[in-house]
């Protein structure tokens, strides 16, 4: 198991030795190349998934054969479908890998079992959740008020870290604005020349965002 899952576990929760050798036995480790999908359209989605590294993205492919990036996922952060999780249906969706990728995978049974054995555990499970519902709902207003550039400013603000790892035209995808736009603000430096929406000025991690 992963150094990094381990490490997510214990500067989050408190733990004794033996919940956290349990926890890792209950979880396989996955390594995956750069463009390796994790998760194809038309599959269904079993597992819990930490990205202990890398960086992929969850997206879904248009009538006209056009992407639309619903989710970036780097370091510490938690990756999937959760309705085809929850409801056993085909995904809509696919995820895979924009660079190298390691991912900790917990079945659906054995994440509920930990949840049920271990209270901090659910306590974890329940705020990253909570954080996720929050910032969708944040990124759904900002889609609806924002400009463009306003758009672009948030995410750069929110996720500096992002800014030049993820390739262009996923970014302009994620935002959904044009990727030309996209070109031009990052030429003009708006993320300086923007103002964060006050409404919207929340402190998040990737995790509860992306």
């Amino acid at each position: 198991m992963t150094t990094e899952f381990q490490n997510y576990l214990l500067h989050s929760i408190a733990l004794t030795n033996e919940q956290l050798d349990w926890i890792t036995s209950l979880c396989t480790t996955k390594i995956l190349r750069k463009n390796q999908y994790l998760l194809q359209e038309g599959d269904v989605w079993k597992h819990y998934a930490f990205v202990s590294n890398g960086c992929l993205r969850t997206y879904s492919t248009g009538c006209k054969g056009t992407e639309h990036v619903i989710g970036l996922h780097i370091e510490n952060s938690w990756a999937g479908d959760y309705e085809s999780l929850i409801t056993a249906k085909p995904s809509h969706y696919n995820i895979d890998c924009i660079e190298p990728s390691e991912v900790v995978l917990c079945t659906k049974q054995n994440f509920e079992r930990i949840c049920k054995e271990i209270p901090a555990f659910y306590e974890l499970a329940k705020s990253n959740l909570n954080r996720s519902l929050v910032a969708s709902q944040n990124r759904i207003m900002a889609s609806l008020s924002y400009t463009a550039e306003q758009q672009y400013a948030y995410f750069a603000a929110c996720y500096p870290q992002l800014v030049n790892r993820v390739p262009q035209n996923m970014i302009a995808s994620y935002l959904g604005i044009a990727k030309e736009t996209l070109s031009r603000m990052r030429t003009k430096s708006v993320v300086k020349a923007v103002p964060m929406i006050p409404a919207l000025q929340f402190s998040h991690t990737p995790q509860q965002v992306l």
